[in-house]
């Protein structure tokens, strides 16, 4: 892979993480990362929607005239966002419950919508889908780290996807018995983010201040 793909595929991770960074997206951030599970299903989901929908609006960025630019971004975002709900629906319906509307809400994403707008009308279909997949893991990683941090805190638990006879639930001794229950709650899930955010921006300014 040359130099420039995986400067895309790699960006949204760290440099222009969707959460942390360029802080878009807030809306199922806060809301769906009670649990680890529900933060890796919405994350792999928006990956699945923002790769699809940069590739067919990189490959018909010529036909859409620019008066109905943003509105045939929405229609192209809601069809795909239709075929994970179907997807989820048929094969996963636990998950499909539990991210309840925020799953169609991803049609509105800025995270989506904005990489639209800024990357892939403007870029080629190799590029756009690389940052769709790049962006998208990086919304994955932002949610998911979130999302285990309130869980295990609020509740003792790491809530992963059943297999066979297993429950899904890892309890971790002490924690379970003795959760800080503010931390699962709306509050703390903005506190949570907030020292995030305060971290991965102090540790920007090190790397600033060593250079």
């Amino acid at each position: 892979m040359k130099n420039s793909h995986l400067k895309e595929l790699t960006k949204g991770i760290w440099k222009e993480n969707p959460i942390f960074v360029i802080m878009l997206g807030m809306c199922p951030t806060l809301a769906v990362s009670t649990q680890v599970s529900n933060a890796l299903g919405m994350g792999l989901g928006v990956v699945f929607v923002l790769t699809l929908s940069n590739i067919f609006i990189s490959l018909l960025k010529k036909v859409i005239p620019d008066s109905i630019r943003i509105p045939s971004y929405i229609v192209i975002i809601a069809s795909f966002v239709t075929i994970l709900e179907m997807l989820m629906h048929a094969y996963m319906p636990s998950l499909y419950d539990a991210l309840g509307i925020y799953l169609s809400l991803i049609v509105v994403n800025c995270v989506i919508l904005g990489r639209a707008e800024a990357f892939a009308n403007k870029n080629s279909i190799l590029d756009s889908a690389l940052d769709g997949i790049g962006m998208g893991l990086g919304f994955t990683l932002g949610l998911t780290i979130i999302a285990l941090i309130r869980e295990v805190l609020g509740s003792g638990t790491i809530t992963l996807f059943a297999i066979g006879g297993w429950d899904g639930v890892i309890r971790i001794p002490g924690l379970a018995s003795t959760p800080i229950r503010v931390v699962g709650m709306s509050a703390g899930a903005l506190l949570v983010m907030g020292l995030l955010k305060a971290f991965f921006t102090w540790k920007d300014s090190k790397k600033g201040e060593e250079k």
